[in-house]
């Protein structure tokens, strides 16, 4: 691609063939499950939270019910998935400051929601974005490897850089379908250790994929 632009336009054409629902893979029925759901995924899969998040929200349908928990009792409930110890202080200190600061409710704003304990900026733009459709940009570990490798940010080299880049080039109203678009296929295809460039559709733009192409000329493998 000669322009930036450009590139942009191809790779949204090309999820928007591909791609035409994307949206998040965690089980949530509201904006308190979801918030919930969204911490517990730190550094964990969305398969293992939505194995915990039944039971969890059995026991704990509210921020209510939560905030008067004991950690002891948060913590059996979630000792499956990564960090529980600190995870359920979390939980306890968010439903918490839920019930006493926005009585209960989410609230929409990304500054807002950083108040809540366990809750930084990747996870208040989640909420902002999937739940009220903001035009946030959550950066997670997915989103900031395809991002540099496709080529749409230059660089980028933190999360932060990463999300300003990709809210300046995405048209507003795509950048919450634009966040699982990448999401999605930094998970299942443009995977850490071994892409799968045979599968994916953006090699013909793909600054990482240009880049291997010529090591491999360079060593005759190609």
């Amino acid at each position: 691609m000669s322009t930036k632009k450009e590139l942009y336009r191809f790779v949204i054409d090309y999820f928007t063939r591909t791609r035409p629902v994307a949206e998040t893979e965690l089980q949530y029925t509201n904006p308190y499950e979801l918030l919930v759901a969204v911490i517990l995924s730190a550094q964990c899969t969305d398969k293992r939270v939505n194995l915990i998040t039944p039971d969890f929200f059995k026991r704990f349908p509210n921020a209510e019910s939560l905030a008067n928990a004991g950690v002891e009792e948060v913590f059996e409930l979630i000792k499956s998935c990564s960090y529980p110890n600190n995870k359920a202080r979390n939980l306890l200190g968010m439903a918490k400051a839920l019930v006493n600061e926005f009585k209960g409710e989410v609230p929409s704003d990304v500054d807002l929601l950083q108040r809540l304990p366990g809750v930084g900026r990747k996870t208040a733009n989640v909420i902002a974005s999937v739940i009220f459709q903001k035009p946030a940009m959550a950066v997670d570990t997915h989103v900031f490897r395809v991002a540099n490798r496709i080529g749409l940010v230059t660089n980028a080299k933190t999360p932060l850089a990463v999300e300003r880049q990709l809210m300046e080039n995405f048209p507003e109203e795509l950048i919450p379908k634009a966040h699982h678009w990448l999401i999605l296929h930094g998970r299942y295809v443009c995977i850490a250790r071994k892409p799968k460039c045979s599968e994916c559709g953006l090699t013909e733009v793909c600054r990482e994929f240009k880049k291997l192409s010529k090591d491999d000329k360079k060593k005759g493998t190609v």
